[in-house]
C-alpha cells in the first residue's frame, strides 16, 4: 500500500515537505490574499463592527491576549498559529480570534449543541458509525473559544481526550503547508457565513493523514456567526488508494499531456473515458520519438465500453510501442496489431490508426484499420484526408493494410479523433464528422489545448456515452 506521505487530495502528487508536528514551532501561515479578503469583508454580517471587517485586507489589530497558555478561550496553546502582528494581512485563523473577540458579549457564554451526551440511547450505535465511516464531529463556539469534539475526532488528531479540544483558531498548526490555502479557505468561507468543504493533510504523532471536512455556519440573531459545526472525516485509506488507481491508470495509459513537445512537432491531447471511475476505456493514443528524426503518432479504439476493454486496449497501445524500435511501416505495425487481436481469440474488434510525421520533410505517411479518417486544418480551411485501405482490426487473420502520404504546410494542424468524438445518440456519425470539420477551420496556430477545448465544446461536449480522444499535431512554422 502507498504511504499517506506521498499524497496530495488534489493532484495526487508528492507534497513538499511536511511541516513541524504539533507542539513545535510551525511554518508562518500564509498571507490572506488582498482581493480575497476584500470579498470576505463585504460577506460579513453587520453585526461585525466596520474597523474589524476593514481589517481584513490588511492593518487588522492583533488577536487579544487569552487567558494563558492551555486555558482555550483565547491565548494560543504551544505550538499554535499567533495573532498576526500589526499591519500585517490578517490569516484566517487570526480572523477567528477577531470575531471571538468581538462576541465575547452577550451570547458568549451560550451553551453548545453537542453530539447526544455520552451513555444516551444511541451511545454505542454512535460510536460504531463513527468507527465504521471514520468520522466525527465538531463544535465551536467563536465568542468563547469553546470546543467539542466527539469522541473519534480524538482518535483522528491521534489525540488524547484529556487534552481536550483544539480550537478553531489553531487547527493550522496541524495542517501541512502546502494544503494551507485550501484549509484557510474553508476557513474564510465559514466565517463569512457559508458551507465550507475541503481536503488537507495534517500531521499527528503517528504520521500524516488525509481529512474531509464540512464547516456550516450558525448565526446568532444578529446575524453574525456565532458557532461553526464541523464533520471530519479521515480518508487516508481512500486517498492511498485513489494514488494507487492513479498509478496503475498511468502504468496502463501514461498521461503524456495536456500537450506534448517532440523534436519538431507540437501535440496535445484531449482523453475523454466515459468511464469516470477508472479514467481508462478502449480508446487509447501515443505520440512518441521515432528513427530518422521521425514521430510516431498513432490511435486507436476497442470496441465496447467499461473496464472490459481496458485489458485489450492496454495490449493495443503497449505493443504500438514496443514495436516502434522495429522501424516497420504504419502498414506492416497495423498488420502486427491485426495477429495480436485474431490471435486473442476473445471476440474483440478494434480500429487504429498509425503514421510517421517527418518534420524536416514535412510529411505524414500512414495506414487505419477501419478508423475515421484524419481532419487537416490550417489558414481557415479544414478537409478530410482520403483514407487507404484497412478493415477492422481482429475482423479477419489475413487483412492488409495500404499506406498513403499527405504534404503538410508549416502551422498546418492534423486532427485524429475516436468516434466517441463525432458519434451521438440521435446524430449521424458524418454530421458528427462534419461539425468537427468545421470547428477545425477555427484554429488560429494559438494555444493548441485550447483549441482543442473549443473543439470538444463545438461538437457537443463529453460524450457520457462512449469514449473519446481527441490528438492534435501541428508543425510549427519553423524547426527553430
Amino acid at each position: 500500500m502507498v504511504g499517506a506521505e506521498g499524497l496530495h487530495p488534489s493532484t495526487n502528487t508528492a507534497p513538499r515537505d511536511l511541516d513541524p508536528a504539533p507542539g513545535r514551532t510551525p511554518a508562518s501561515a500564509p498571507a490572506l490574499d488582498p482581493a480575497l479578503a476584500a470579498d470576505l469583508a463585504d460577506g460579513l454580517p453587520e453585526g461585525l463592527p466596520a474597523d474589524l471587517a476593514a481589517g481584513l485586507g490588511g492593518g487588522l489589530p492583533g488577536a487579544p491576549p487569552g487567558d494563558g497558555p492551555g486555558e482555550g478561550r483565547g491565548g494560543a496553546r504551544d505550538g499554535e498559529p499567533q495573532a498576526a502582528p500589526q499591519g500585517a494581512p490578517a490569516t484566517p485563523t487570526a480572523l477567528v480570534r477577531q470575531v471571538r473577540a468581538h462576541l465575547g458579549g452577550p451570547y458568549a457564554h451560550a451553551p453548545l449543541p453537542m453530539a447526544p451526551p455520552p451513555g444516551g440511547p444511541y451511545a454505542t450505535q454512535l460510536a460504531h458509525v463513527q468507527q465504521l465511516g471514520e468520522m466525527g464531529w465538531c463544535t465551536w463556539n467563536l465568542g468563547t473559544g469553546d470546543a467539542s469534539w466527539s469522541d473519534h475526532v480524538y482518535v483522528i488528531f491521534d489525540r488524547s481526550p484529556e487534552e481536550g479540544p483544539v480550537a478553531l483558531d489553531a487547527l493550522a498548526a496541524y495542517v501541512v503547508p502546502a494544503d494551507r490555502p485550501a484549509f484557510d479557505r474553508a476557513l474564510r468561507e465559514v466565517l463569512g457565513g457559508a458551507r465550507a468543504q475541503a481536503e488537507f493533510r495534517i500531521r499527528t504523532a503517528s504520521g500524516p493523514r488525509v481529512l474531509r471536512t464540512v464547516l456550516d455556519p450558525v448565526a446568532g440573531p444578529d446575524g453574525a456567526v456565532r458557532t461553526v459545526y464541523g464533520v471530519i472525516q479521515d480518508i487516508t485509506r481512500r486517498a492511498e488508494e485513489r494514488l494507487l488507481a492513479d498509478t496503475l491508470s498511468d502504468a496502463i495509459l501514461p498521461r503524456q499531456g495536456p500537450v506534448i513537445d517532440l523534436p519538431g512537432v507540437r501535440v496535445a491531447v484531449r482523453y475523454l473515458p466515459a468511464e469516470r471511475t477508472t479514467g481508462l476505456g478502449g480508446d487509447w493514443y501515443l505520440a512518441c520519438r521515432a528513427s530518422r528524426g521521425r514521430v510516431l503518432i498513432a490511435i486507436g479504439d476497442v470496441s465496447g465500453h467499461g473496464r472490459d476493454v481496458i485489458a485489450p486496449m492496454a495490449r493495443l497501445r503497449h505493443a504500438v510501442d514496443a514495436l516502434v524500435v522495429t522501424d516497420a511501416s504504419p502498414a506492416q505495425l497495423l498488420a502486427w496489431l491485426n495477429e495480436l487481436v485474431w490471435h486473442s481469440h476473445d471476440g474483440t474488434t478494434a480500429t487504429a490508426l498509425a503514421g510517421y510525421l517527418d518534420p524536416v520533410a514535412q510529411e505524414f505517411t500512414w495506414a487505419q484499420a477501419g478508423h475515421l479518417p484524419p481532419i487537416l486544418t490550417g489558414g481557415g480551411e479544414a478537409r478530410l484526408l482520403d483514407a487507404p485501405e484497412g478493415v477492422l482490426l481482429g475482423a479477419d487473420a489475413d487483412s492488409g493494410y495500404e499506406i498513403a502520404r499527405v504534404r503538410l504546410r508549416r502551422g498546418e494542424t492534423l486532427l485524429l479523433y475516436t468516434d466517441g468524438l463525432v458519434e451521438r445518440p440521435g446524430r449521424d456519425i458524418e454530421d458528427g464528422i462534419a461539425l468537427t470539420r468545421l470547428a477545425a477551420t477555427s484554429l488560429t496556430g494559438g494555444d493548441l489545448a485550447v483549441e482543442l477545448d473549443r473543439i470538444i465544446d463545438a461538437v457537443g461536449g463529453t460524450n457520457p456515452a462512449d469514449d473519446a480522444c481527441l490528438l492534435a499535431v501541428r508543425l510549427p512554422l519553423s524547426l527553430g
